[in-house]
């Protein structure tokens, strides 16, 4: 056993709220049955079949308020994998329900049989025909593949809010639209092929010529039913009419049987409808999108109105006026948007009954964005604006930093109006249109019918083309509350069908929620051939059986599953996974989503239940360990949930007093840890120099094990040598600032092999190359920014080494006087941001007078203009470190770059290395999934560079890419060398 085991029962919820009616069941904490679990992993492998009771529980929930418990998961590699799934779930009467994202607001992603996860091994861009078309994996997000458009002027027709996170395959099986797709630019309309596979296992590419002969043998049966129903459809005109008309709207609800209508063949036919079928019809392999341009000219308002209807009125003049995009925002939304990042605080003090449009016009060039703000400017002048609050401006703006940021509050509906519900309730998004020129009349309608059931929703949307969502929250957890939802429900639909013949999913898909109302809104002879189509091509019902059919008038109460209240960080997250593609630890075990529904589901739980000590069993590796620290998630999400702090915080729970101790005590003498530090790492350099890396691995390998793998790192063959044992010599007088060398370039040097100055040297000689010159006090070392600490939960070595840096900082910049500047990211966000929560009051007030300056910065905006560039590398590769997007400087770093090579590229899938100090040796294997996409892209290519601007980042990137990683200022110091 090893000496230093973590706390017992550390993280064992502190005040549990369950057992609550949703807790899982005793028997669900032995995971996958037999031999459910065994046929699966004889069939493909072990490592594809995920079967552990923590695995299960985190795949149970996605964004829709339901929560279904799968019996195993599969994480699929290709086509083969999904065949096989297939082929076992026929042979054993098994169901399969496929996931991507989990952004899906409806149930869709959830299974209770075999769930197969289709993101991790399913990301990739093919940019065809420079940028006409796209040839998209299933498991890419639509931001991803935007980013790869972008740099040929071109963009996807589909712009859903949750782009940074929903990937296409979902984007397809939704039709998801979004702000400015409406019904012309969504998947249906700009899908130009897909390739599929059918319940059967058979593959259909549509762009194949052979497609429907290939079908035609494969599949008689199948083509003969899809012609018969395309017969039938057509010889009743009034439902060919119903058809159509029901399509001039958005909308989602069931099957799109117009496929019947447009499509000549069996496979065109098939075409169509799997688009919105929410994957009961097949999974969609591949998708070749045709794209649209990048009208990159833009004009954008936020508009204030006194009421609801009174903004839905004004719609169609903008309509008129040629807007793509006219969003609306009621004051319940517009307040909850405060906890958004950027929105304005005077934003709570709205009136509750004020609503704002958010309206854009987009042209390719200056003089069709002229033209638009004329338009505009003649709507305006018509219009009764309010102003309640001295932010409000009711004007139009080409800023694209105001216009980002009405974006930002927009999209931040769900999980900035989830964040502000009350606690412990679920939130059930809804998703309706109706003819935009009756949306004002809907407005008040859905207001009186609100009142009427007690709920106080909030309501955004997109309605330039009538359709609007809105939030409700109530109890899951008290049948009263279900009930009088099931009332508001069964109320809203009736309205929407029968007063406005409206769309009751326009954009979320059917999904387990809308599922029981289909035919309320199509008829029984539409929903009849909705039926035959799922019949014929999935006779024996294997996928995805409830999700888009089900007769059972209450399915959609079905499932709803609690929130119960855990750590206050946490709490808000309404668990819609935006998160999820900036984490890490994603593919290696668990996301900051993950990490939450875990808690939840211990809440959920009595006190000494088995699945209760399963999931702690496992959460100390899958959440605490493997989690990098970087608190990226935080960025991504609207309302900031730091689950990387709430981990930090989990840490510290299982130290015991003699770890703190230790730790503090390391703090108090870090000027001898650090000598000490620094005299292993030449000693470790002289032995691997002699006989090579194996003995240190051997020996830490046997440390890990006799002390803890979560404290001893691992040596790693990428940890470069000593740093030198003194700093360079410089002046304090005539300073233009203070130089605070990082412990990490005071204990570690450069690459190996690289000729050249240090980092210390190369920031001196480069600042007074520019007459910027720079002053290191001769006390820096034995001080540290804390970051040592703070990433290991170390909360009273922490304090110490915080409040001292801030003292030294103090004096060193002669009050504040002088800007500190850091060369290393994450030392920089650590004394800038960090260490304040550790300091004293006195010492609070001392860090808010220090101008705390990254390196990089100092670099950009301070030497660049004044230095000359001698000589250039042809091109550079960077990896912008996740401290950077917290400082938000990687525009610096992209600078000093630019200014040392002829071509600077920043990967797609640039993100954190999770080398995190030491987390990248603690588990070295975190760092080799976080980097593995990066590192393919930066090894499918020659860069003359590989620049960064954090030491341990760059041997991340140097054991991920095999290339050598430096600092993007030791490139400058040699581009401006004399």
């Amino acid at each position: 056993m090893p000496l230093l085991e973590p706390k017992p029962g550390a993280l064992r919820p502190r005040t549990i709220s369950g057992p609550a009616p949703d807790r899982l069941p005793d028997r669900a904490a032995t995971g996958t049955p037999e031999p459910l679990r065994s046929e699966l992993a004889e069939l493909l492998g072990a490592d594809k079949v995920l079967s552990g009771i923590s695995d299960l529980v985190r795949y149970a929930s996605d964004a829709s308020p339901y929560r279904f418990l799968p019996q195993v998961v599969v994480v699929a590699e290709d086509i083969d994998d999904v065949s096989a799934v297939l082929s076992y779930a026929h042979g054993k009467q098994r169901e399969v329900v496929f996931r991507a994202a989990g952004t899906s607001l409806n149930g869709q992603a959830q299974g209770e049989d075999i769930l197969v996860d289709v993101r991790r091994h399913w990301a990739g861009v093919e940019v065809l025909d420079e940028g006409l078309r796209a040839r998209i994996r299933p498991g890419t997000t639509v931001v991803r593949a935007n980013a790869a458009l972008a740099r040929h002027g071109r963009v996807l027709g589909p712009d859903p809010a949750s782009a940074i996170a929903c990937t296409l395959g979902g984007v397809v099986a939704n039709n998801a639209s979004g702000m400015t797709a409406g019904t012309t630019r969504n998947s249906y309309r700009t899908l130009s092929s897909l390739t599929f596979v059918l319940p059967s296992g058979t593959v259909v590419d549509t762009a194949d010529p052979l497609a429907d002969e290939e079908l035609a043998h494969a599949e008689p049966a199948l083509c003969h039913g899809l012609m018969e129903i395309k017969k039938e459809i057509e010889a009743d005109p009034e439902l060919v009419a119903r058809i159509r008309a029901k399509y001039e709207i958005k909308n989602t609800t069931g099957y799109r049987l117009d496929a019947y209508l447009d499509g000549a063949t069996p496979v065109e036919i098939l075409r169509g409808l799997m688009v919105g079928s929410e994957g009961t019809l097949g999974f969609i392999a591949e998708v070749v999108f045709d794209t649209l341009p990048l009208d990159r000219e833009l004009t954008s308002a936020l508009l204030f109105f006194p009421s609801l209807p009174t903004a839905a009125a004004a719609v169609p003049l903008f309509n008129e006026a040629g807007a793509l995009a006219v969003e609306l925002m009621d004051g319940n939304t517009l307040r909850a948007s405060v906890s958004v990042a950027g929105v304005p605080a005077d934003w709570a003090a709205l009136p509750k009954d004020t609503t704002a449009l958010l309206v854009e016009f987009r042209a390719p060039d200056e003089a069709g964005r002229t033209e638009y703000e004329r338009r505009a400017a003649e709507v305006l002048a018509g219009l009764d604006l309010v102003t309640p609050v001295a932010s409000v401006t009711n004007a139009f703006t080409r800023d694209p930093k105001t216009i980002s940021g009405y974006w930002k509050a927009r999209k931040a509906f769900v999980t900035a109006v989830g964040g502000a519900r009350a606690s412990g309730t679920t939130l059930i998004t809804e998703d309706f249109a109706v003819p935009p020129s009756r949306l004002a009349e809907a407005c008040e309608a859905l207001l009186e019918l609100q009142a009427e059931h007690g709920f106080d929703a909030a309501v955004a949307g997109h309605a330039a083309h009538g359709n609007l969502h809105f939030l409700l929250a109530f109890d899951a957890a008290r049948p009263a509350d279900v009930e009088r939802y099931a009332a508001f429900m069964d109320a809203f639909c009736r309205l929407t069908v029968e007063r406005f013949d409206g769309s009751l999913k326009a954009e979320h898909s059917t999904g387990r929620n809308m599922a029981p109302f289909l035919e309320l809104e199509w008829g029984p002879r539409a929903t009849e051939m909705m039926w035959r189509t799922k019949r014929v091509v999935d006779p024996d019902l294997v996928l995805a059986p409830r999700i888009l059919l089900d007769r059972d008038p209450r399915a959609h109460l079905r499932g709803l599953k609690t929130i119960p209240q855990v750590e206050a960080v946490a709490d808000p997250c309404i668990e819609c996974g935006f998160c999820e593609p900036t984490c890490p630890s994603e593919d290696l075990t668990t996301t900051p989503r993950q990490r939450i529904v875990l808690r939840r589901e211990m809440m959920r739980q009595q006190p000494g239940s088995p699945v209760l000590d399963g999931l702690l069993g496992a959460y100390g590796y899958d959440a605490v360990d493997t989690c990098a620290g970087d608190s990226t998630c935080k960025l991504a999400c609207p309302v900031g949930i730091d689950t990387g702090a709430l981990m930090k915080d989990f840490r510290h729970r299982r130290h015991s007093p003699r770890e703190e101790r230790t730790a503090e005590l390391a703090a108090l003498r870090f000027g001898a840890v650090e000598v000490a530090a620094r005299l292993a790492v030449a000693a470790a350099d002289k032995i691997t120099d002699t006989v090579g890396d194996r003995i240190l691995q051997a020996v830490t390998g046997a440390a890990r094990k006799a002390v803890r793998p979560d404290l001893v790192p691992e040596w790693l063959p990428q940890i470069p040598g000593a740093a030198a044992r003194k700093l360079p010599a410089t002046r304090r007088v005539g300073a233009a600032a203070v130089y605070y060398p990082a412990c990490v370039n005071r204990i570690f040097g450069g690459p190996d092999g690289a000729s050249g100055p240090s980092l210390p040297e190369a920031v001196v000689a480069v600042s007074e190359r520019a007459g910027r010159p720079v002053w290191i006090p001769g006390d820096v070392r034995g001080t540290c920014c804390a970051t040592i600490w703070h990433s290991k939960g170390y909360d009273a070595g922490n304090r110490v080494m915080a409040n001292r840096i801030v003292e030294a900082a103090w004096g060193w910049t002669a009050g504040g006087r002088l800007p500190l500047v850091v060369d290393a990211s994450s030392c920089t966000l650590g004394i800038a941001h960090e260490v304040v929560p550790y300091l004293t009051d006195d010492n609070r007030a001392l860090h808010a007078e220090l101008r705390i300056v990254d390196s990089i910065v100092w670099a950009a905006e301070e030497l660049l203009p004044h230095l000359e560039v001698r000589r250039t590398v042809g091109s550079a590769v960077l990896h912008p470190t996740c401290s950077m997007r917290h400082l938000d400087d990687e525009a610096q770093l992209r600078a000093v770059a630019e200014a040392c090579a002829d071509e600077v590229v920043v990967p797609y899938d640039a993100g954190c290395c999770a080398f995190a100090g030491d987390r990248g040796m603690l588990h070295p294997e975190l760092t080799e999934s976080a980097t593995a996409r990066e590192a393919a892209e930066v090894t499918a290519r020659e860069f003359d560079a590989h620049l960064s601007a954090n030491r341990m980042c760059e041997v991340g990137m140097d054991r991920a890419t095999g290339r050598s990683y430096y600092s993007a200022l030791l490139e400058l110091e040699r581009a401006t060398r004399p």
